[in-house]
């Protein structure tokens, strides 16, 4: 843990905490470890929508009664 690290309370089911724990046990690793990578992971997947979503702010808008209208013309969806 890092002389910076900061402590907080996280309320876990039962079963998801017996996960960790065995998870922990096996791979060598703290719960802490364990729970620090997966919301890396997760908040790391929200930036790369949030860059996407930021990447194509300038695109006009298309109405979505009209991409259904479209989708069943070509045949991606039934009618």
């Amino acid at each position: 843990m890092s002389p910076v690290s900061k402590r907080t309370t996280v309320y876990l089911d039962p079963e998801l905490h017996r996960a960790l724990r065995i998870k922990a046990a096996e791979t060598d690793q703290t719960i802490s470890e364990l729970v620090n990578s997966a919301v890396r992971r997760c908040l790391a997947e929200d930036a790369v929508d949030l860059a996407a979503f930021e990447d194509r702010a300038g695109e006009p808008s298309v109405p979505y009664e009209d991409v259904l209208r479209e989708l069943k013309r070509r045949g991606k969806l039934q009618r």
